[in-house]
């Protein structure tokens, strides 16, 4: 059992970037497969698909490259933590490396990016970081 499934996918995509793995498996949840659907829309990875292993359900995630085999994802942070947690109103995001970057803030619309949660005048809790 994992206490921060959050940071167990963020240090499944790290790692898997830093070795150049084509793909990435990651259990499932709903969470998990909102926050790689955000970065597949920013461009950080290229797919998600589903599929079983030893009969449970995970996601296969495929990472992005560019350039001569850079990875796409260069960092991640994860910022609201089990322990501490870290709530921010719509007026409070900062931007992530002056804007090269993307937040993942849990709102009560749902799972949203920084530049959407300013957009809608929604504050909540940032999950992490990613540039």
């Amino acid at each position: 059992m994992l206490t921060d499934p959050i940071s167990d996918l963020l240090v499944r995509l790290k790692n898997g970037a830093q070795r150049r793995h084509e793909t990435v498996v990651v259990p499932t949840s709903k969470l998990k497969r909102a926050i790689l659907e955000i970065l597949k829309r920013e461009g950080y990875v290229d797919g998600i698909e589903d599929g079983m292993r030893d009969g449970h359900p995970i996601l296969d995630v495929r990472l992005r490259y560019v350039g001569e085999g850079q990875p796409m994802i260069t960092g991640l942070e994860r910022i609201s933590k089990p322990g501490r947690r870290v709530y921010v109103g719509s007026k409070d995001i900062t931007k992530v490396r002056n804007g090269i970057g993307v937040s993942i803030l849990s709102t009560s619309k749902g799972i949203m990016t920084d530049q959407e949660s300013r957009k809608n005048k929604l504050g909540g809790e940032i999950l992490c970081s990613v540039w």
